[in-house]
């Protein structure tokens, strides 16, 4: 009975007198009052007055029910947020909904919430009992959080939300094989584990870099918990992102000897523009770098062997290489020695018959300048001498029963892959490493792979893995000891390996797919993910056969020229296939732009790179980094600002020596010289020329 009733039937309540009120020795005393004959009149007064009372109970019993639903409503409401048994929404300050989520594994009962301060709580919903919880979190004054929790009580019950993406745009992720910025979610998607995965080999998968994170252009973030087993699909037709918790055909475990209950668990931030919410969300949840690479690197470019020789390398193609390099009258930071140098895969020694006198080789580059970093990667094939020490040693990830390696088919054959939870593997491969540096007098050393997908279906780690991405955070810090000029193209909680992040191979191809186009939204996404020293892999691409648009195995000439433009903008540089095979024009050309990348792009760089370790704040920028309410700069994909000052429109389209360009507001000069006060503004077929790139610096 609600309490306001229950105080009306205490004022018209009669209690009677108990032992418990007066003494024996009051009612021995006690002489009960002569009754006295009610009349007719009295009668109809006792009757009018016990209706009276029924009519008053009444009325308050209807207010007091009526209030106490209302009081149900408030309690649904708490700080911007409407909690509804199908979902919830959430406002800004200024009213307008900014994020909307739907709950797609059952409906709350709503009977079932109780409020306790800032946290609303629930013990019910449509499928069975479960514990959820939002609780809002208001760290500062710009911005308000909330934690957001439902875990199943039922094994093997999926818990999934719905997250709304039509009235914003978002980004952030994961690495793509079809990169685009804003995210573009095409067609439908059941939800599938998002964890690291080769695009290379499978275009629909997820990439090597990625983060639970997203960000809107409502000044909205997203982090999913680390302890969630986390699907991720999408809707096109209903415009939502699907994020799924469950335990059920999934690659996730529950950690020991708990049950399989899935748990959905993520933080919501608000804030007052899109940038401002993101250095929040960087600055609270993200790893950081504790120092910065070589910075030789950032301003001189390296000289890989891969998309020019491929696994053709030997001792002669090296040594040439050098030579030509210095002979075109180009600087370096290394030489990059790749794929096949050994004799077998997963060996630390150089094959004889390729390089026949390693010391030596090594002692000529020296004395010529070279710095020189190895290729090296998880995996050792079963025809390998290291193959039968793995076995013995119990080095391998393991088949489900953790008494066999569990072999995996990888791009360069069939063998095992190191278990990275194990410390004694750990060692192991670091002190090989160890030894070809101090043997040879290596610089430092290429991580390639590192992708959760090349582990097996069932496998088991010395360590258990709940989150199989951990396995790519633990290959990530075998860099660390040697992370000056150490190169990794997968990271999961990696931020903090102040090592240069490489995206994934690109095609030597315009598009967007692993093409030219791709390169500007994947640098902005893996920045917004928290990887700002960025490599954007080898100018002009890798010249693999049916994936290039050129001419006898070469990147198009042109495609060539864009490319080593944009890169010059980048971070750093990489070349493998060099100037010289097309003709003295493009050597000019490269010349030129390695010229404006040392003098004018990485002493911007290095500044920026220093504040990184401080903030995480990305290098490379997309143009609503300072210009939060315009609605255009959300949308531009083919510029960037590397920080605040300096904006970057390369040419992207094939045959074009113009583009369409946008200056958000301020005062911007060219770098032609021209000067443009008003803004913002599109320029409309701004001329560049086939040896130029346009570039803006802000002037106030």
């Amino acid at each position: 009975m609600p309490e306001c009733i229950q105080e009306v039937v205490k004022m018209y309540q009669i209690v009677p007198v108990t032992v418990g009120d007066v003494g024996l020795s009051a009612m021995r005393h006690y002489t009960p009052p002569k009754k006295k004959r009610v009349d007719r009149q009295g009668r109809r007064m006792i009757a009018a007055s016990l209706i009276g009372a029924v009519l008053v109970i009444a009325a308050v019993a209807s207010w007091c029910y009526y209030s106490a639903s209302l009081s149900k409503a408030d309690l649904l409401k708490t700080e911007l947020l409407d909690l509804r048994k199908n979902g919830f929404i959430i406002h800004n300050q200024a009213g307008a909904v900014v994020f909307q989520m739907a709950f797609r594994s059952g409906s709350l009962d709503l009977d079932s919430c109780s409020q306790e301060g800032r946290k609303l709580s629930c013990s019910r919903s449509s499928a069975g009992q479960l514990n959820f919880f939002i609780e809002t979190v208001k760290p500062k004054d710009t911005v308000m959080c909330y934690r957001v929790r439902w875990e199943e009580l039922e094994a093997y019950r999926a818990v999934e939300h719905a997250m709304s993406y039509n009235s914003s745009h978002w980004y952030g992720g994961a690495e793509t094989w079809s990169q685009h910025w804003p995210i573009v979610f095409a067609g439908n998607q059941e939800p599938k584990p998002f964890i690291t995965s080769d695009i290379y080999s499978n275009p629909q998968a997820f990439g090597g870099i990625l983060e639970r994170y997203w960000l809107s252009s409502n000044a909205t973030a997203i982090k999913i918990n680390d302890s969630v087993p986390f699907h991720l699909g999408w809707d096109d037709n209903s415009k939502t992102l699907r994020f799924q918790a469950r335990y059920d055909n999934s690659p996730y475990k529950p950690d020991l000897g708990q049950p399989l209950r899935a748990e959905l668990s993520y933080r919501v931030c608000v804030g007052y523009d899109v940038t401002s919410i993101h250095k929040y969300m960087v600055r609270r949840y993200f790893n950081k770098p504790n120092k910065v690479p070589s910075e030789v690197v950032f301003r001189q470019p390296i000289w890989s062997t891969w998309a020019l020789h491929k696994t053709a390398v030997n001792q002669e193609k090296l040594l040439k290489y050098a030579s030509e390099i210095k002979k075109h009258g180009f600087n370096w930071s290394h030489l990059e020695l790749d794929d096949r140098y050994t004799s077998s895969y997963g060996e630390f020694e150089f094959d004889p018959e390729k390089f026949p006198n390693a010391s030596e080789m090594f002692q000529k580059l020296k004395d010529d300048g070279f710095k020189v970093t190895l290729w090296t990667h998880p995996f050792v094939n079963y025809n390998s001498t290291n193959f039968g020490i793995g076995v013995e040693k119990g080095l391998f990830v393991r088949e489900p029963s953790g008494e066999l390696p569990a072999l995996i088919r990888w791009w360069n054959g069939i063998g095992g892959i190191l278990d990275y939870t194990n410390p004694e593997t750990r060692d192991w491969y670091a002190s090989h490493l160890r030894t070809m540096k101090n043997k040879y007098g290596i610089a430092s050393f290429k991580f390639d792979a590192g992708e959760t997908s090349y582990l097996p279906q069932q496998f088991s780690t010395l360590m258990p893995l709940q989150d199989p991405s951990v396995f790519t955070r633990r290959y990530t810090e075998m860099a660390i000891p040697f992370n000056d000029r150490a190169e990794l193209r997968s990271g999961y909680q990696s931020q903090n390996i102040s090592c240069f992040f490489r995206i994934v191979d690109r095609d030597s191809l315009w598009g967007y797919d692993l093409g030219l186009k791709s390169i500007i939204p994947t640098v902005l996404t893996v920045s917004i993910l928290g990887y700002q020293f960025v490599l954007p892999d080898m100018i002009g691409g890798n010249a693999y056969p049916n994936r290039t648009e050129g001419h006898q195995g070469l990147p198009d000439r042109e495609l060539y020229i864009r490319w080593l433009e944009l890169s010059a903008f980048m971070p750093a540089m990489e070349f493998s296939i060099p100037p010289w095979v097309y003709d003295d024009e493009v050597v000019e050309i490269a010349k030129k732009f390695t010229a404006i990348h040392e003098t004018l792009v990485a002493p911007r760089v290095l500044e920026l790179a220093s504040e990184v370790l401080d903030t995480g704040d990305p290098i490379i920028r997309p143009l609503w980094w300072i210009a939060t309410e315009d609605e255009a700069a959300y949308k531009i994909d083919s510029q960037f600002l590397i920080g605040d000052d300096l904006m970057v429109a390369p040419v992207l389209e094939p045959g074009k020596q113009e583009r369409d360009i946008y200056l958000p507001a301020g005062r911007w000069r060219s770098y032609k010289g021209e000067h443009f006060d008003k803004g913002p503004i599109y320029l409309t077929d701004y001329p560049v020329d086939l040896d130029e790139i346009a570039y803006f610096v802000w002037s106030g």
